[in-house]
């Protein structure tokens, strides 16, 4: 399985490749709203429901045996830190709406987490490439303190568009605001027009 480069994406917003604001680093700092949660592989569940035809459960093994995809991407903390080509591993956003045969009104995608974490994108914002749900991290599994045993990445939004310790996906036919969206964090969230906070 070759590694997809999606590094350039910063092309797209007509920006450099460090958001303003940020600053690199080589470290991956630890942020989450409450620690990590505790998880068991023999009951870990994940599902997609909603605004579908064919709402889905996947046992552990039977969402690591789903197609997945490798990508270089950045990853960028509305905190102000930015990770060049971090190496990611996993599962397409796009093959679990393929199989959920996500139905025609929809137009959000809302993500929960096992620590009770939401996070919200519109639609099409999710069917585009780095999207995925990651197991690996640089050839290895995904770290708990990072999110594992899976997480979302989105390369093109900040970071807490990314829920840690995702465990469903519910497809929405109206926007509905995550965790920290409701709490004046940017509902956009795009990193190259420094969208971080927003107290609509």
């Amino acid at each position: 399985m070759g590694v997809e480069d999606v590094t350039t994406i910063h092309e797209e917003y007509g920006g450099e490749r460090l958001p303003p604001g940020q600053r690199r680093t080589e470290r991956f700092p630890v942020l989450s709203k409450s620690g990590t949660p505790r998880w068991e592989m023999d009951s870990w569940e994940f599902t997609v429901t909603g605004a579908v035809e064919n709402e889905l459960t996947f046992s552990w093994r039977e969402f690591t045996d789903l197609p997945q995809a490798t990508q270089r991407q950045d990853f960028h903390c509305v905190t102000g830190w930015s990770r060049f080509d971090n190496e990611f591993t996993g599962v397409p956003f796009r093959t679990i709406a393929e199989r959920a045969d996500v139905a025609d009104d929809a137009v959000h995608v809302l993500f929960e987490s096992l620590d009770g974490y939401s996070t919200n994108l519109p639609l099409d914002e999710c069917m585009r490439d780095g999207v995925l749900f990651v197991l690996e991290l640089d050839g290895q599994p995904l770290p708990s303190e990072h999110g594992g045993p899976l997480r979302v990445v989105t390369p093109h939004k900040y970071a807490y568009k990314g829920a840690k310790w995702v465990n469903s996906v519910e497809f929405l036919t109206e926007p509905r605001r995550g965790y920290w969206e409701k709490r004046g964090y940017s509902n956009t969230a795009n990193p190259w027009g420094e969208e971080r906070y927003s107290f609509l």
